[in-house]
């Protein structure tokens, strides 16, 4: 080689070509460009940089990826290193494996599209709510009737805090009968026909909650006409004198009985009744659209992490466990004196390629953010492809971008090739 240089640079050409033409050039180009305004016909030096860090959704683009790159390396590692751990002691942990590797073989594109359908805030749709909705209904009653309430000038009036009361006092001497509206027809097509509420006894008070609409209009108001529908486990409250002194809930056929202390009291029908159903979280708003999205990024490189750690972990030698076992070193202090220290090349190797992959994170976002909380989602690469090609079409800006975006690749790059050659040398 030394004797005939040219064959070695022979050989070379082809690949340094290619590189110059498909890495150096773009560089040097974008370099140049991001001196120029937006039309590239003016030199405006670093006018674009100052933009880029005075623009407000720029800005908020490097606050999210310092958010990215300090969290999602730090907890695709962590989950890999646990998994890895933890799979070597269980029969099934090839198949546990696999499972958790699986994501890595769908595109972004495609995972986007899966996450942007499990956080639809619709529960019947977006699983993410449909399980959180289920959680919170077993502990937290729902309402019976959401959007229910009484005619315009009815015996039922609102009051404090959206309850229905009475206007007047009721008495044990006939039924208080609540007519509601606004429930629509099909949610009370399973419901039984209302009744009139039989005379109560000692004194007690009765009446009928039900839905005051006939089929076909043909019914008359405040009356419990034939073929209407109770309104069961509505609520119904007795307040006198501002304290409450009897309670019941409407019965299937949407009959109630309160106690004698109640004849003279006001009927109230609290709002908990007709309040909307709870509808679960807004996974995809502004508040916590990031957190929702990079959940979906660890989803997919947490079984990365977990292969890699775990062919570093096949690696460490079962002596050296053992023999910390026989000095009586416990699980923990295995683990943190031992397995974490030999495995700290390949963590290193993890936590390296997870910071370059999410400083050029674009697919994920682009796919998941919907157009209103898209801005606070905003990451470089994102604000890079709208500078460049949105509706500013600046690549002046698109290509300042690019640069710093290089810039911060670059030291993570140059600690992950130094630490190639120190182990290169051992």
């Amino acid at each position: 080689m030394r004797s005939r240089p040219w064959i070695a640079f022979a050989f070379l050409m082809p690949a340094l070509l290619l590189l110059g033409a498909l890495v150096v050039y773009p560089i040097l180009y974008s370099i140049f460009r991001s001196t120029l305004d937006a039309s590239g016909s003016s030199f405006i030096g670093l006018g674009n940089y100052v933009e880029v860090f005075t623009d407000d959704n720029i800005l908020t683009a490097f606050k999210n990826n310092i958010i990215w790159v300090i969290v999602v390396p730090s907890v695709c590692t962590a989950l890999g290193l646990i998994f890895a751990v933890l799979t070597e002691r269980v029969r099934w942990g090839t198949a546990f494996k696999l499972i958790i590797f699986m994501p890595m073989a769908i595109s972004m594109l495609a995972s986007g599209i899966i996450f942007r359908l499990v956080y639809e805030q619709d529960p019947k749709q977006g699983v993410a709510n449909a399980v959180w909705v289920g959680v919170h209904d077993t502990f937290a009653e729902s309402s019976a009737w959401p959007g229910a309430r009484p005619r315009p000038n009815s015996e039922l009036a609102k009051s404090a805090g959206g309850d229905f009361t009475t206007k007047s006092a009721v008495s044990g001497s006939g039924p208080a009968n609540l007519a509601l509206v606004g429930v629509p027809p099909k949610d009370a097509a399973g419901a039984a026909e209302a009744k009139t509420a039989p005379a109560g006894k000692a004194g007690a008070v009765t009446g009928t909650v039900w839905l005051d609409f006939a089929p076909g209009g043909t019914g008359k108001p405040d009356v419990i006409d034939k073929k209407e529908k109770a309104l069961s486990g509505v609520k119904v409250e007795a307040v006198k004198g501002g304290k409450v002194v009897g309670t019941a809930k409407s019965a299937a056929d949407g009959t109630f009985s309160l106690p004698a202390d109640a004849d003279g009291a006001k009927l109230r029908l609290p709002a908990s009744n007709f309040a909307a159903p709870y509808n679960g979280i807004d996974w995809l708003g502004s508040t916590l659209v990031t957190p929702s999205i990079i959940g979906s990024y660890i989803w997919m490189w947490a079984g990365f992490a977990m292969v890699l750690i775990a062919a570093g972990l096949a690696g460490v030698p079962r002596e050296l466990l053992e023999a910390a076992r026989v000095d009586g070193a416990n699980e923990w202090q295995v683990f943190r004196k031992i397995t974490v220290p030999v495995l700290a090349p390949v963590l290193g190797v993890v936590v390296v390629t997870l910071m370059i992959n999410v400083l050029k994170i674009f697919d994920l976002v682009y796919i998941i953010a919907p157009s209103a909380s898209q801005n606070d989602a905003n990451v470089l690469a994102l604000q890079l492809y709208l500078s460049s090609f949105g509706a500013g079409s600046n690549q002046g800006v698109g290509s300042a971008i690019a640069v710093i975006l290089l810039l911060l690749v670059l030291p993570v790059m140059v600690v992950n090739i130094r630490r190639l050659r120190r182990e290169s040398r051992r």
